[in-house]
This record gives C-alpha cells, structure tokens and sequence, in this order.
C-alpha cells in the first residue's frame, strides 16, 4: 500500500511538472530546420549553334550582317540575382557580303586586328527564371567594345528544357557615341546605334527549381 502511494505521488509530480513546463516549451523559440538555397545554375553557350546578326541604318538602305560567336557559359544565382560568366563574339568574323566595305569595317571602325573580341560579362539580372519553359529578365553587365567597357542592360527571352536552353536578346548598340569612327562619308550617312539580334542555344546545368 505505501509503494502504491509512493507511485502514485511519484505520478503527480512527474504530471504537474509537465504541465509546468509545457508553457515554456511553447514560448521558447523554436529553431526551424535550415533552408537549402536554391543552387546556381550554369549556362553553357554552343557557339556552333548559335549567332550573332546585326543591321545598320543608313540614309540610302540598312546594312545586314553576322558575327561568330567563339565562346559562352552564364552563372545565373535565383536567390540573389546574381550573374556572371561572358559571352564573346569574334570580332574578325564580321562580315556584311560587301569586301570593301567589310574591309573598312575591320580596319577603321572595329580595328579588330588589335580588338579581337566583343565580350558581354553580366553581374546581375531582374526578373524571374523559370525552371522550365519561357522567362524573361532583364540582364545587366559588361559590353566590352574596341578595348572599352560600357554598362548595358539586355532584355533576354529564354527557354528552358530538361538540359538544354535556348536564348534571343534584341538591343542597340551606340557604337560612334562610346567612341568608334564614324564611317559615314559626304554621300552616306549611317546611324549611330547597330542594332544587334542574338540566337543563342547550349546545354544546361543546375536548372532553377520549377
């Protein structure tokens, strides 16, 4: 009968003592498990199949023409819009069908023998990337031209399937304002901006989440 007793007090004061400390267990913070950020994902360029056009206005008709692209890959971080990497275009591959005037193009204007490379290195981007399908964003950086940097801000469309993406980007570049010679003469007058068209392919790594 006295070690009933004894159970039974024993009983109480372990359930009081609960009781008790159930309120603090709940006010007490409460650490949540860590979340795992979502990981970088990398963009790398197939230059094979992929292209650079390019159109010049001019007071008698609009100039078409190419260039190659040599190299690419983008680190794209969906947490904190990060971006890095570089996308470069072959300088001394620019052709508009037209010798002389491609000529004088790479000599005059590019210098390409001493500038070989047109690079575009982002930092950072807006908007959101989806994990798969289309996005658009707004993609900042670097635009290296004739050996002189310059901010630009690309709008870029993408797609993203499993791992393989696809990208195209439509924007102006103020080629006679950031300091190339003018190749206008007394009868033909260009305009100061080329506008430049990329279609990019490549494969695809890390792929933000869906």
């Amino acid at each position: 009968m006295q070690a009933s007793g004894s159970r039974l007090k024993l009983f109480l004061y372990l359930g009081v003592g609960t009781l008790v400390a159930l309120p603090l267990l709940i006010v007490l913070p409460q650490h949540a498990a860590p979340q795992t950020p979502a990981p970088d994902f990398i963009a790398n360029l197939d230059p094979a199949q992929s292209a650079v056009h390019w159109t010049l206005g001019s007071t008698l008709h609009s100039v078409h023409g190419t260039f190659a692209l040599k190299r690419g890959s983008l680190q794209i971080d969906p947490a904190t819009g990060k971006a890095s990497g570089e996308i470069v275009a072959d300088a001394t591959s620019g052709k508009s069908g037209n010798d002389s005037r491609d000529n004088k193009m790479h000599k005059d204007v590019l210098e390409s023998a001493r500038f070989g490379e047109i690079v575009f290195r982002p930092d950072s981007f807006t908007g959101k990337l989806a994990g798969s399908g289309e996005s658009t964003i707004q993609l900042h950086g670097t635009f290296l031209l004739h050996g002189s940097a310059h901010d630009l801000t690309v709008p870029v469309k993408a797609n993203l399937t499993g791992d393989h993406w696809t990208g195209s980007a439509k924007f102006g570049v103020p080629f006679i304002d950031w300091g190339l010679k003018n190749p206008s003469n007394w009868l033909l007058k260009v305009d100061h901006i080329v506008n430049i068209d990329l279609e990019l392919k490549g494969t695809l790594q890390n792929p933000p989440a869906q």
